[in-house]
């Protein structure tokens, strides 16, 4: 067998993927990524997650398996004992595995299950917590912007620096990388914070970007056919007189905030380089999901709402030395969960269990390449699963105004709000189904900020009744998994009762041996007629 590369994982939080200038947003600064996809990866343009929150996502695209699958659907139904991922199947495939903290992905509430999951995780938390920002952000839903998270400019310390838990982070994979262990290919998970809100980060990021240059904002419409969890978080964060040069620097500081992750990325390759391992690495960056950053009127997320800002994220893959490659930009459609086929390929390791991603290693060697015919995200709950919001999850009394997901979370206790959605985009039009309230259908060639639903519309009937089909047959293909193992049907005292009148005295031990080794029943009784004689009897 050849040498296995290095699998790097760089997972940023909460980043869209029209933050990159590369895909097209004038006001981005991202020259080392922008870089990184011009020569040295494949940039896929329309890359969507699998739920629009964290949690969800993650067990998703380290499993392969969409959340419906086994249920992880909210923020607080994570993997639990025997749900594989890629990391363990990695470390049982001989690869050392390092991820730090930010995982969101295996229950913390069973003992030594995350450690399961890797060779080495960093925790951290051993520097002093870095400076907030310059200027008092609202303290109380009273003040004015409040639910909008924002926290501007972030001061530095008497180094000049503003050293988050995300530097910390990006510093022990640093040493991790200088320091690889023996004989071992390295996996390396380095998730952040960044650029998940508040929205705030230090100079000086904060003010590089061009607000001049920002595009323009999607604007509210109610009215218009859009979701009713759109409309209540809204109201519920009351950002009505949030003032446009408000949400441009909202938005100029988010940019700031991936501006950061860019040169954060560009110092993990360099350590590759010099570390004389970056030619033998797969490198792949992607994030979580998206965010809304105004567009909508909305700050932050929603976990049933299907917009391309929230759904479409970065998704970049470089190969290792030998393997194809077709550096650039490519257009087909993928998924998130198409990340655990890719990087399982790459390594060389045979998954452990059925899972519906598809390796990207040959489109990543020719862009030409057909992929996916459409691509599906998923959200919401059923009306009797109160214990699916996230505002019942905080406690018994539920989640308080002071806090800043109050917004999103009180308008999950709205059952229609909050039903379960599936959205199946193809590259012209996208469908959401929805349990509960209108179903949702939009035109993107002609309205790509989708603005209009156009679900009653008589002219995209046909093509409405298509897309239904086709999600029909999509979750008959993806609704469950079958384990690899095979279960026996009888337990030894069930087989015993069924030959023991076949068994003389002393041959007990030799037919017990066989059933302990797992003989068939059936096997068993044929055995035991043609080695034992009615006169043994």
């Amino acid at each position: 067998m050849t040498k296995r590369p290095h699998i790097i994982i760089f997972n940023p939080d909460q980043m869209r993927a029209d933050s990159l200038a590369h895909l097209g947003n004038p006001a981005s600064i991202t020259p080392n990524l922008d870089r990184f996809a011009h020569s040295e990866a494949v940039s896929f343009r329309n890359a969507f997650c699998q739920n629009p929150v964290c949690v969800p996502s993650r067990c998703s695209f380290t499993t392969g398996l969409y959340p419906h699958v086994h249920g992880h659907r909210t923020m607080t139904h994570l993997l639990r004992q025997g749900e594989t991922t890629i990391f363990q199947e990695l470390k049982n495939a001989g690869y050392y595995v390092w991820m730090n903290a930010r995982n969101d992905l295996v229950a913390g509430g069973i003992p030594g299950l995350a450690e399961s999951h890797a060779s080495e995780i960093f925790y951290g938390g051993n520097t002093p917590t870095a400076p907030g920002p310059i200027t008092k952000s609202p303290a109380n839903k009273e003040e004015h912007g409040f639910y909008a998270m924002f926290g501007g400019e972030l001061a530095v310390d008497e180094s000049g620096r503003n050293y988050s838990r995300d530097d910390e982070a990006l510093d022990a994979a640093i040493e991790r990388i200088r320091n690889l262990p023996d004989d071992q290919p390295l996996c390396l998970f380095l998730g952040l914070q960044l650029p998940h809100p508040p929205y705030q980060i230090e100079a000086p990021y904060y003010r590089a970007v061009d607000r001049a240059k920002l595009p323009p904002r999607r604007k509210a419409c109610d009215g218009a056919g859009k979701p009713l969890m759109e409309e209540l978080i809204r109201k519920n964060q009351n950002l009505f007189d949030y003032t446009e040069p408000e949400w441009d620097e909202l938005r100029g500081c988010y940019l700031g905030m991936c501006m950061k992750v860019d040169e954060m990325f560009q110092k993990l390759c360099d350590t590759l380089k010099e570390a004389g391992i970056y030619d033998d690495s797969a490198i792949f960056f992607f994030s979580d999901h998206g965010d809304y950053t105004g567009d909508y009127g909305i700050s932050e997320k929603s976990q049933n709402t299907f917009e391309d800002c929230l759904t479409n994220v970065p998704f970049l893959i470089k190969p290792p030395k030998g393997a194809p490659l077709d550096a650039g930009i490519c257009d087909g459609l993928v998924e998130l969960v198409d990340f655990y086929a890719t990087a399982m390929d790459y390594a060389d390791v045979v998954p452990t269990h059925s899972h519906f991603g598809h390796s990207l290693k040959d489109a990543v060697g020719n862009r030409s390449l057909p992929i996916r015919k459409f691509v599906c995200c998923e959200g919401g709950r059923l009306p009797q699963e109160q214990h699916c919001d996230e505002f019942h999850a905080n406690g018994p009394a539920g989640t308080k105004p002071e806090f800043p997901y109050w917004a999103r979370h009180a308008a999950q206790t709205d059952p229609v709000a909050h039903g379960k959605g599936i959205m199946l985009r193809t590259g012209e039009f996208k469908y959401v189904a929805r349990l509960a309230g209108d179903d949702e259908f939009y035109d993107l060639a002609k309205d790509p900020d989708e603005q209009r639903n156009c679900i009653h519309e008589p002219q995209y009937a046909p093509q409405i009744e298509k897309m239904r089909v086709q999600l029909m047959r999509w979750q008959m293909a993806t609704a469950d998994v079958v384990p690899f193992d095979l279960d026996r049907r009888f337990t030894d005292e069930m087989v015993w009762a069924m030959v023991k009148n076949l068994v003389p005295d002393g041959y007990e031990e030799e037919i017990h041996r066989k059933i302990r080794e797992g003989a068939h029943p059936f096997g068993l009784l044929a055995y035991c007629r043609n080695r034992f004689k009615p006169a043994d009897l």
